[in-house]
């Protein structure tokens, strides 16, 4: 927890409620939730030593606590495939976030492992000021983006509601392998429910959490994108 709290207290130290990816990500690992690998780098060169210590293929990602959707401004650039792509994109999405936002404050841009391709799903949180903390599951894409695809349930979750959440979504039959796909691993999902639910009861800090998306695999399942937003007091 040491770290959570440390977390925690840069982003009220620095004013704010939402803390980077690279921040949120170091705060659900804290909990056992498997993600993508990555570190934060300032200078372009650091930024070559960490895709050389990982491993390319690469993705490079802004980080910046005012930004929320990194494509929105040009912030994310994936298949980085060496060392000079490595810097030239470095300094590319630097320029692109700066044409986007001038006045921005910028972290540094995360240098991250590419995650293969699974079935997408989302896990979240919201606190209600009435009845506190509700967790979300839903199917990515257009599932949660337009059908609204999503099932709920108040913390604390057992294994049992976490794998009810995730048959009640109708997308269900995507998890399950379809068109002669292989099942995904749907307890996977579910202990990254029940994770989900053990850290917003815990950490009465986080207002909002989202993890989007999670890939999930025929075995095990990986955050690839991460989203905390603190309460205000």
């Amino acid at each position: 927890m040491g770290l959570i709290r440390e977390i925690f207290k840069k982003a009220k130290d620095e004013g704010r409620r939402v803390l980077t990816e690279f921040e949120s990500k170091g705060v659900i690992r804290e909990y056992g939730i498997p993600t993508t690998v990555g570190m934060l780098a300032t200078t372009s060169d650091e930024a070559v030593r960490i895709a050389s210590e990982i491993g390319f293929p690469v993705a490079l990602k802004i980080s910046s606590p005012e930004i929320t959707h990194k494509t929105n401004v040009e912030g994310v650039r994936l298949g980085v495939k060496n060392t000079e792509e490595v810097r030239d994109t470095f300094n590319e999405v630097i320029a692109n976030v700066k044409k986007h936002k001038p006045n921005i404050k910028i972290q540094g841009v995360l240098v991250q492992n590419m995650a293969v391709q699974g079935v997408e799903v989302i896990v979240g949180s919201i606190r209600d000021p009435q009845f506190g903390s509700v967790i979300m599951f839903g199917l990515g894409g257009v599932f949660v983006e337009f059908l609204k695809d999503v099932s709920f349930r108040l913390p604390p979750i057992t294994r049992k509601e976490a794998l009810e959440m995730i048959s009640e979504v109708r997308g269900y039959a995507l998890l399950q392998g379809v068109r002669g796909a292989k099942p995904a691993d749907i307890d996977a999902v579910a202990d990254i429910l029940e994770k989900t639910s053990k850290m917003v009861v815990e950490l009465p800090e986080i207002f909002e959490m989202e993890m989007n998306p999670i890939f999930v695999y025929e075995k095990g399942a990986l955050a690839v994108d991460a989203r905390i937003v603190l309460q205000t007091s």
